[in-house]
C-alpha cells in the first residue's frame, strides 16, 4: 500500500480522505433534507423544525472542541477510527428511534463523532509539502464538501422509496465499510504532545485570544456558513410548499446545487497563487447576491434561476472555507487540530443557529424573510471583512 510520494502525499491516500470526510461530515446533512418528514414523524411542531438539523451541529461542534482538539494529543489514527465506530452507533440508534426525544440524542451523537472528519483534514495537511498544501487541503475538502452536498439528494432518493429511517440505516452500513477502508490505509500519526487534555482545552480560547488571523478567518467564514445552512434549512420548504415538489424533485433539486463541490480544488489553488483576498471578497458578495436571486426566483416561481443561486452559494461558502483553511494551516503546524477546532467550532455554532433561524424565519415570513436574512448575514460578512482585515503592503 502507498501511504506517501515524493509529493508528499498519494493519489490513493488523498482519495481515501476525501471519501472518509465526504462520509462522515454528509450524515450531519440528511435531517437538513428530510425536515419536511422526520419533523411530523417525530411530533416536532414547524416553528421548532429546525431543531433536527440543529442538535446535529451542535453534537458535530461539541465535538470538535472535545474531539478534534484531541489530534495534538493523541495517536490520530485510533482517535478516527474510534470516532467512525461512534458514528456508526449513532446512525443506527436515529434509524430505530421511537420519540423525538431519541432521535435528538441519537442525532447529538452523530454530529459529536463525525466531527473526526475534521482531524483527517490537517492530518492530510501534515502529510502535504508546503507548495501543494493548499491543493491537498481543496482536494480533501472537495470531498468532504461533496458529501455535504451529496447528502441531500441521497437522503431525498432514499426517502422516497424506503422511508426516512432508511437514510440512516444505510449510512450506518456506509460508515462501517469505510471503517474497515480506513483499518487498512490510514497511516499512524503520533503528534508531538507536551500537553495535559485539560491544557489542550484551555488553550483553545487562548488560540483564539491570540491568533488574529485565526479570529478573522472564523468569523468569515462563520457568517458564511451561516448563510448557506440558511439557504438549505429552509429551501426544502419552500420547495414543497411553493413549487409542489416532491421528495425525489427536492433531491433533483439537491443534486444539482452540488455542483457547487467542483469550486473547491479551484479554491486551494488560488489559495496557494496568493489570491485569497480577492477570493474572500468574491465569495462573501456571491452570498449576499445569491440570496437577493433566490427572492426574485420565489416570487416569480423560475425554480431553475434558484438552482443558480444555490449553486452558486455552495461554491461560494466552499471557496471561503477552503482559502480560510489554507491560511490558519500555516500558522502553527503544532497546533493545527486545535487551531481546526477553534475554527470549526466558530462555523458550526453559527451554522446550527442559522437552522433555528431558517425555521423561524419561513414558518413566520416566508421564503421573504428567509432572504432578507441571506442578505443581511452577507452584508455583515462583507463588513466585518472591510473592518478586520490588514491592507495588504
Amino acid at each position: 500500500m502507498v501511504r506517501t510520494s515524493a509529493d508528499g502525499l498519494s493519489p490513493w491516500l488523498t482519495f481515501v480522505f476525501a471519501v472518509s470526510c465526504g462520509a462522515l461530515v454528509a450524515n450531519i446533512y440528511y435531517a437538513q433534507a428530510l425536515i419536511t418528514t422526520i419533523s411530523p414523524a417525530l411530533g416536532l411542531h414547524a416553528g421548532i423544525a429546525g431543531l433536527t438539523v440543529t442538535v446535529t451541529q451542535l453534537g458535530y461542534a461539541a465535538g470538535l472542541v472535545l474531539l478534534v482538539s484531541l489530534a495534538d494529543l493523541v495517536e490520530n489514527r485510533r482517535l478516527i477510527l474510534c470516532g467512525v465506530a461512534a458514528t456508526a452507533i449513532g446512525l443506527i440508534g436515529a434509524a430505530v428511534s421511537t420519540s423525538a426525544v431519541q432521535f435528538l440524542i441519537a442525532s447529538f451523537v452523530i454530529g459529536c463523532s463525525a466531527s473526526v472528519a475534521q482531524i483527517i483534514v490537517p492530518f492530510a495537511s501534515h502529510l502535504a509539502l508546503e507548495h501543494r498544501r493548499g491543493q491537498v487541503i481543496g482536494n480533501v475538502m472537495g470531498g468532504l464538501l461533496a458529501g455535504i452536498m451529496l447528502a441531500r439528494p441521497i437522503a431525498n432518493f432514499i426517502a422516497s422509496a424506503f422511508g426516512w429511517r432508511a437514510v440512516f440505516g444505510a449510512s450506518a452500513a456506509v460508515t462501517i465499510v469505510i471503517a474497515l477502508l480506513l483499518v487498512v490505509a490510514l497511516p499512524e500519526r503520533r503528534p508531538q504532545g507536551g500537553m495535559s487534555y485539560a491544557q489542550i482545552l484551555g488553550s483553545l480560547w487562548r488560540l483564539l485570544l491570540t491568533t488574529p488571523a485565526l479570529r478573522r478567518r472564523a468569523a468569515y467564514q462563520a457568517m458564511v456558513f451561516g448563510a448557506f445552512n440558511l439557504f438549505w434549512t429552509a429551501v426544502p420548504l419552500v420547495l414543497s410548499e411553493r413549487f409542489g415538489f416532491d421528495q425525489r424533485s427536492i433531491a433533483l433539486f439537491a443534486l444539482a446545487g452540488a455542483g457547487g463541490a467542483l469550486a473547491a480544488p479551484i479554491a486551494g489553488r488560488l489559495a496557494d497563487r496568493g489570491l485569497s483576498r480577492i477570493a474572500t471578497i468574491a465569495a462573501m458578495a456571491i452570498v449576499t447576491l445569491s440570496f437577493v436571486v433566490s427572492g426574485w426566483a420565489v416570487a416569480a416561481g423560475v425554480v431553475a434561476v434558484l438552482a443558480i443561486a444555490a449553486i452558486a452559494l455552495d461554491a461560494a461558502s466552499q471557496t471561503n472555507q477552503i482559502v480560510s483553511q489554507r491560511i490558519i494551516y500555516s500558522l502553527d503546524p503544532a497546533a493545527r487540530g486545535r487551531v481546526n477546532a477553534v475554527f470549526m467550532t466558530s462555523i458550526f455554532i453559527s451554522g446550527s443557529l442559522a437552522s433555528l433561524l431558517a425555521g423561524a424565519t419561513y414558518y413566520y415570513g416566508g421564503w421573504p424573510a428567509t432572504a432578507i436574512a441571506g442578505v443581511l448575514i452577507g452584508l455583515v460578512a462583507l463588513t466585518l471583512f472591510a473592518r478586520l482585515e490588514p491592507h495588504p503592503a
